[in-house]
């Protein structure tokens, strides 16, 4: 039996008195994406306004739906959070599917094509290379593997209940009756979407670890310099991690020589020494420019994959707040995308027992069950990437069938693929794999030649025409992380919390833990391999055993934690877990370098040492803090430059007095995030090789370095950059401000120099490439925001702009102009704790942010306060569409009811599910 209506279907923004004003904006909308559907895809079609509001959620009365043992009632608040009570676990589950559809179907929908690698299904040709690379890492293929063999049987009854709602929803459904998207999809595709399955909902985890999969493109990057860089100048740009200056995230504790485990109050060895060989590889260069393209091309949903996407968090303790009570603040930095990432939501039993063991609420995905990061009635938990380096790229020496291994040809385990693609004809692909993992090259036809220049060792085989490239990586190893998704939403103690973590197994994230009993807490889980040999720093030699993984991965009880630490508080922000030195096991040699994570740690120690509380507003004022730790660094050393442009004084007057901030009315912010781009490009960019410079970006170099045309006056070639926006180097996050930091005393150091070229003339010490800076970045704004710098400002820069993920991006203009919001002008930025994010390579629009914001009152759950980018609807015009973004510029929080009272206070409308 379907679901099916019994009462008023009408979605209830219609009906509420006082709405007429919104009411009618609404309508003008929806006309507006009426006419951009039918001039944009241009088959003139005519769509009425009840075709674009036919999938809006029916949100008061009642709608019966097949398999509910009990009535469900879904209480919305006034932003369209919807808050479930329900009386069995099947039937919480159950309705979490069904809701998440009739809000996100098409998000979903999507996003389970991308994990599976069938995107071309709904869009066509243009996907069949993302598709081939995503079948070829068998995203898909995993995740059904682990459903079948590793989950816990519970687990999977929750994940079937979840599908079984996700489903009744769909049944009888049109795609148009789901979503305006698919109306438009079929102008130009007859594509009708499926029922979903629990495997739809498990390899979104996958996807979730592709995107927090640690230093892999600093892998690439490291590699592709060996082309113009010798290893000292690479070290010089990969410095070591700043220990002094930037606590790790655990300060003290060792794993004990008698137990072998953990230990926070353990001392640790003087003789523990990190993993450094580098083996036969060091000085590898790869000629990975296709891979990064490759990877340039997959769909990153999280957001781009480099040192300046992470995410903060941090607990403090009941001893140093104001309301006695432990505080835990959350805000993970992701892609900013329309609708956001996170879905908020309540999951209750009305009476928790053995068959209804939730009460929990917070975060969650749509298209997987559970809470993600949130709180139940006991205890409160957030999440950051780790950054555990959990992928390695393996060189393959490719003969007839095989590859060479310990000097024995090994035949590839291979698996055939099609990829049925719309209005086209089906694509078959084989997958070959090694016992490193699939070949990632053979997606490539420039990949067949990877390796072709490697400097090698002497025992390396005979590279003919290159080496392939594998790719090993934890994930493709079916593991338990959905089982713990659904442990911690029942956990009640720090012990039940660890238990549940142990299955956090990929991606590795940092947990941060508070409880009712005044405990707080910190968890590193992780999949975390144990190498053979070397650091993981650089593609490593894959026919021979030498290298390699150990069976067992770091063993979980030997992984850092912190219980009730002195200091009172814990700040996880992707800087280092652990001083490396006092720690056997190698994480990762890429740490986040710990700018904004320091700053958190200065904020809340201030507020200590000084006698104060730390308040619900201080913490939320602490996310909002735009603090620039570059600027603080170089404006003293730039306002002592000479400057005799009137000009580009006048621009350089604005530094003095400025206090760091980045406010998004601020011109001093403006212009000196202009000239630490420009230091960065004279300083770095220019002499990186073209495969990590921005596309566009142009310059002269010497021919004997390229190839290309031949500036006949100069003796220069011309030489244009590869690297798509997002990834492109310098970033400018603060691995760059450690570069910097490390030699902005050495006035000649030979990174500030650079030769004439054309008519520039040559740089010879740090004061002249500064001078230089400040010009560009002065004639730089000028283009950009005006000669008048009374009229400049940092958010007029630093914009951002909300994009549907699908047709948002790829559709008529008309269409991406109804279905995308903003911009918006933004303050923080790079490595700020309110860190929205931008790449100095290509310019300063923003590319990714805090995707959510939470402060959580622990015990005191009604005080506790949270915000989405957008809003709970990802239905274009719902009033729900983007309702929380202008609160979320601005900095604002809303109340988070939880408690029975508190929610039915703040609940506008009701649907009750019924059987």
């Amino acid at each position: 039996m379907p679901a099916n209506t019994t009462d008023s279907s009408a979605p209830s923004d219609a009906k509420k008195p006082g709405r007429k004003k919104k009411g009618r904006r609404v309508r003008l909308l929806l006309l507006v994406l009426v006419l951009a559907l039918v001039a944009g895809v241009g088959f003139g079609a005519y769509w009425s306004v009840s075709t674009v509001r036919a999938s809006y959620p029916q949100t008061t009365g009642t709608i019966t739906l097949e398999g509910l043992s009990g009535d469900v009632e879904v209480k919305r608040d006034a932003y369209g959070v919807p808050q479930l009570y329900a009386d069995t676990d099947a039937d919480l589950f159950r309705a979490q599917g069904f809701v998440h559809a009739q809000d996100r179907f098409w998000e979903m929908d999507v996003r389970r094509h991308m994990t599976a690698g069938r995107l071309s299904e709904m869009f066509g040709s243009g996907q069949v290379e993302t598709d081939a690379f995503l079948r070829t890492l068998g995203w898909r293929k995993v995740a059904q593997e682990e459903y079948d063999k590793v989950l816990d049987g519970e687990t999977k009854k929750n994940l079937q209940s979840y599908a079984d709602g996700v489903n009744a929803y769909l049944k009888g459904k049109e795609g148009r009756d789901i979503s305006v998207e698919y109306a438009a999809l079929g102008l130009t595709n007859d594509y009708k979407p499926g029922e979903w399955t629990p495997v739809d909902s498990v390899a979104w985890l996958k996807a979730m670890a592709w995107d927090l999969r640690g230093n892999m493109q600093d892998e690439i990057d490291r590699s592709l310099l060996t082309s113009r860089l010798d290893q000292a100048q690479i070290r010089d740009l990969y410095p070591d991690y700043p220990y002094k200056t930037h606590q790790p995230i655990v300060d003290r504790g060792a794993v004990s020589p008698v137990t072998g485990k953990f230990d926070p109050d353990a001392a640790p060895s003087d003789t523990i020494g990190s993993q450094t060989a580098q083996g036969a590889t060091e000085g590898l260069n790869t000629q990975l420019s296709a891979l990064a393209d490759t990877l340039d091309e997959i769909p990153a949903l999280l957001g781009p994959n480099g040192n300046g996407i992470g995410s903060n968090s941090w607990v403090v303790s009941g001893e140093h707040t104001t309301t006695g009570k432990a505080l835990l603040a959350n805000d993970p930095h992701l892609a900013p995308m329309l609708p956001s990432l996170w879905y908020q939501m309540g999951l209750h039993c009305r009476k928790v027992s053995k068959t209804c063991q939730y009460d929990t609420a917070g975060y969650t995905f749509s298209g997987m069950p559970g809470v993600v990061i949130g709180h139940n009635k006991d205890i409160a938990w957030g999440l950051t990437n780790l950054g555990a380096d959990v992928t390695d790229l393996f060189l393959e020496k490719v003969s007839g069938d095989g590859y060479l291994y310990d000097n024995k040809v090994k035949p590839f385990v291979t698996r055939e693929e099609t990829i049925k693609v719309a209005g086209g004809k089906d694509r078959k692909i084989t997958v070959r794999e090694t016992n490193n993992g699939p070949l990632v090259s053979d997606r490539s036809k420039e990949l067949d030649k990877v390796g072709q220049k490697a400097p090698v060792g002497n025992s390396a085989p005979d590279r003919a025409d290159g080496y392939a490239v594998a790719l090993k990586w934890t994930a493709l190893q079916p593991g338990k992380s959905m089982d713990a998704v659904f442990a911690i939403n029942r956990a009640k103690d720090f012990t039940t919390f660890r238990a549940a973590a142990k299955n956090f197994e990929v991606p590795s994230q940092n947990l941060i833990y508070a409880d009712t009993e005044g405990n707080i807490g910190y968890q590193a889980p992780g999949t975390i391999p144990v190498r053979l040999k070397g650091d993981g720093t650089l593609p490593s030699p894959g026919w021979t055993s030498e290298y390699g993984w150990k069976k067992e991965p770091v063993p979980f009880d030997e992984l850092p934690y912190e219980y009730n630490p002195e200091r009172g508080y814990i700040v996880t922000a992707n800087q280092a877990v652990i001083d490396q030195s006092k720690y056997p096991h190698l994480l990762t040699k890429d740490w986040g370098y710990g700018t904004r994570s320091q700053r958190i740690n200065d904020l809340i120690a201030q507020k200590i040492k000084g006698g104060e509380k730390v308040s619900t507003d201080d913490m939320q004022k602490m996310q909002m803090d735009n603090t620039s730790e570059i600027a603080a660094l170089l404006v003293p050393e730039l306002l002592k430059i000479n400057i005799s442009d009137p000009s580009v004084r006048e621009a350089q007057k604005l530094l003095e007095g400025w206090d760091y901030t980045q406010e998004p009315d601020s011109a001093a912010a403006a212009y000196f995030n202009g000239v630490w781009r420009n230091i960065l490009k004279l300083a770095f960019g220019n002499k990186l090789p073209k495969e990590l410079r921005v596309k566009g970006d142009c310059i002269n170099v010497p021919p004997a370095r390229n190839s290309g045309p031949v500036d006949q006056q100069h003796k220069l070639v011309r030489e244009c950059g590869q690297r798509d926006g997002d990834s492109a180097q310098p970033d400018g996050g603060d691995r760059w401000f450690q570069v910097v930091r490390d030699i902005v005393k050495d006035q000649e150091n030979e990174w500030w120099k650079a030769p004439s070229r054309g008519r520039e003339e040559a740089l010879e010490n740090r004061d002249d490439l500064f001078a230089r800076a400040l010009e560009d970045a002065r004639w730089e704004l000028t283009a950009k925001l005006g000669k008048d710098i009374s009229t400049w400002s940092w958010g007029r820069l630093h914009r951002l702009t909300l994009t549907n993920q699908t047709l948002g991006t790829e559709g008529p203009d008309l269409l991406k102009r109804a279905l995308n919001r903003g911009p918006w002008n933004l303050g923080g930025g790079e490595a700020a704790v309110n860190a929205t994010g931008w790449n100095a390579a290509s310019g300063y629009e923003v590319v990714w942010v805090p995707s959510m914001r939470m402060v959580v009152n622990v015990g005191d759950w009604d005080k506790s306060r949270w915000i989405n980018l957008t809003g709970a609807s990802g239905h274009a015009f719902n009033a729900h569409y983007t309702d929380q973004t202008d609160k979320w510029v601005n900095g604002e929080l809303l109340d988070w009811s939880f408690g029975t009272e508190a929610v039915g206070k703040s609940t506008v409308d009701t649907l009750t599910l019924k059987p």
